[in-house]
């Protein structure tokens, strides 16, 4: 499983797999790459973490849901 990070930079927002250099896309604003890193990862195996402006992390998604390892009943 790929894990990739949206974090923020000095023209606004960058998704990046973990570990490359340069960023796969980029946006201005925290919703678009949201929208962006959506549908880029569609169809992919990945976990993707949400950072916040501050460098922590604010959420954490798998994709496809079903390849969440942390399997709850509910």
């Amino acid at each position: 499983m790929d894990n990739y990070h949206i974090t923020p930079t000095e023209n606004g927002w960058a998704l990046k797999k973990q570990g490359a250099e340069r960023a796969s896309k980029t946006a201005t604003t925290k919703v678009e790459i949201i929208k962006l890193a959506t549908e880029f990862l569609d169809g992919k195996t990945a976990s993707l973490k949400i950072h916040k402006e501050d460098g922590t992390i604010q959420e954490e998604r798998t994709y496809p849901r079903s390849a969440d390892p942390k399997k709850t009943k509910g």
